[in-house]
């Protein structure tokens, strides 16, 4: 059986590209902390074309073949959430009007951008997030990569943009991924998150669409979000300040949602909070969501969740989590959610890509202080635990949410 090595420089020029040999040595002396082996066949879909000068340019016949994973040496066990530059980002474009073209992988780095770009004038502009997880064989799986195309063409309409297509979507996040496999953390050391971007990149000086649009995707490993890691989070109820309005963008991954946050969530994190609980902007009285997060009540075996009407972003975990809760014989309910109920939860949690389930020990509001149990609360950790060994390939995935990456 022939020994292939697929050989990622440790600091190569912004020139340098992908070697696939036999025995070729690193462009620069590498330190790395771990290696993988895994067996399987090579197909089509996993080879990357020679489309770019930055892709591996070899033909591989379809016979199995052995590849050695040389992983990045950062510190595994201390990751934290904040970006890690990586090897490869990909960059696709289109015109207004027109459909995107296919697209290729660059160095990560900086991109240039015309000062009267349209994301930069006028925040035309998506991102959406997703995580791949290393399996203890070494292979690689996409949690439900489909929807997270699926919400940027609904957030693009909204937003006056063309988008890419579900498969332009899902095969370039399968190549960014495949181009940084490097940096997807061992088997329970985190994830690698990915962010697509979907952009006005061309120039415009009057308030309107842009001529063009630019998809990119980079990525980085991540650990926990919130440096409490699993451990309960404290929440502050907001009043003054609301993340959305009916009729307008909250319910699309848009970038200007998450500046309208910031001075709320800076103010409570300043006095010891972890983040901000939002409140809807015409009653004041009914939940909508967390700054990043969808937001779950929990009394007796029914956990409410607030609906999806316009104004709360619908969080492809907090689907998850709605299907792994009624499997394991909760009832869910997803209506309006007062401020009175959550005060009286048995337990509270938040959901989203970043924290995947986070557990909220105290709740404050108008200066009430509410308390949720001496820990972690046992309907988070039983739906953490499910759907995380389910995203990590270790159990079997009934609902067919993963895509394996080989």
């Amino acid at each position: 059986m022939e020994s292939i090595r697929l050989i990622y420089p440790i600091c190569p020029s912004r020139h340098s590209s992908f070697l696939l040999s036999h025995q070729s040595p690193f462009l620069c002396e590498p330190s790395l902390s771990l290696k993988l082996r895994k067996q399987f066949p090579l197909t089509s879909q996993n080879v990357l074309e020679a489309a770019s000068p930055l892709r591996p340019s070899a033909t591989l016949s379809s016979d199995p073949y052995s590849e050695t994973i040389e992983l990045a040496d950062i510190e595994w066990d201390n990751l934290g959430f904040g970006l890690q530059p990586t090897d490869y980002m990909y960059i696709m474009k289109c015109t207004r009007g027109g459909t995107f073209s296919k697209g290729e992988l660059q160095r990560f780095g900086n991109i240039e951008l015309n000062p009267s770009a349209g994301v930069l004038n006028y925040g035309q502009g998506l991102f959406e997030g997703l995580k791949a997880y290393r399996k203890q064989d070494g292979s690689i799986l996409l949690f439900r990569p489909e929807e997270n195309g699926l919400r940027m063409q609904i957030g693009a309409e909204r937003m006056c943009m063309p988008s890419p297509t579900m498969e332009q979507f899902v095969e370039a996040v399968k190549d960014t991924v495949l181009a940084n496999k490097r940096w997807v953390p061992p088997a329970g050391k985190g994830s690698l998150y990915i962010r697509p971007l979907l952009m006005g990149s061309g120039p415009v000086l009057g308030v309107a669409p842009a001529p063009e649009y630019t998809f990119l995707i980079y990525v980085s490993p991540v650990g926990n979000y919130f440096k409490e890691g699993l451990a309960p989070i404290n929440l502050i109820v907001e009043n003054e300040f609301h993340r959305a309005t009916p009729g307008g963008t909250g319910g699309v991954k848009t970038i200007g949602n998450y500046a309208a946050v910031l001075k709320a969530q800076s103010e409570a994190k300043a006095k010891g909070y972890s983040d901000v609980l939002y409140l809807d902007c015409v009653h004041k009285r009914y939940l909508e969501e967390v700054s990043s997060c969808n937001i779950f009540v929990v009394k007796g075996n029914i956990i409410s969740t607030p609906a999806i009407k316009g104004t709360i972003l619908p969080g492809i975990t907090r689907k998850s989590i709605i299907d792994v809760a009624q499997s394991e014989g909760f009832q869910v309910e997803e209506r309006l959610v007062s401020v009175d109920e959550l005060l009286d939860a048995d337990e509270v949690f938040c959901t989203g890509t970043a924290v995947v389930v986070s557990p909220v020990g105290s709740i404050t509001y108008l200066g009430k202080r509410v308390t949720y149990g001496d820990g972690i609360g046992v309907v988070a950790q039983q739906l953490y635990t499910v759907l995380t060994r389910l995203q990590m390939g270790l159990t079997e995935d009934e609902m067919n949410w993963t895509v394996e990456l080989r």
